[in-house]
């Protein structure tokens, strides 16, 4: 089964691609999809689709695990997020059989078994079940890993995280 995780981003989309295999889980890239500033909204909507489309294309993923958005201050930038994480989801609805979607607690809870973990945490977390000989750069990059290996762990239970 190949893993598709996205941590959505208006400025930067993280994403990583995992397999797994008889219970071994194989990175098969990372990375994030950037959109200029200095571009207007919809160009960076489509930079994004674009991206996305690109990734699908070349991994044919099975599956597709999204991070829930979470606010707790600047509500106008949380829009533009938002729409961004509206064209990551028709993108990959499209595209991918399956997506699911995890919020931040679930995603820390699967990972270190602690809901309320801090990045640190997490990013070794990712790390050392993978198997990588640093934490993956950037950070966006590692916390789509992070909702790809949730996944991986929880996709016996899949059906209730199904959107």
């Amino acid at each position: 089964m190949v893993v598709l995780g996205i941590d959505p981003g208006l400025a930067t989309l993280g994403y990583g691609v995992l397999k797994k295999e008889r219970g071994t889980i194989t990175v098969l890239d990372y990375g994030v999809i950037l959109t200029p500033k200095e571009e207007r909204l919809p160009q960076r909507l489509l930079r994004i689709e674009r991206g996305l489309t690109e990734i699908i294309e070349k991994f044919h993923p099975d599956e597709v695990a999204m991070e829930e958005l979470f606010f707790t201050n600047n509500k106008t930038t949380g829009i533009a997020v938002a729409e961004a994480r509206g064209v990551a989801l028709l993108t990959c609805v499209k595209n991918v059989p399956k997506l699911f979607e995890y919020t931040p607690m679930q995603i820390k809870q699967g990972l270190t078994g602690y809901g309320r973990a801090d990045k640190q945490q997490m990013q070794q977390m990712v790390k050392l079940l993978l198997k990588l000989k640093s934490v993956p750069k950037p950070d966006d990059a590692a916390d789509a890993l992070a909702v790809a290996l949730c996944h991986t762990n929880a996709s016996r239970l899949s059906g209730a995280f199904m959107m």
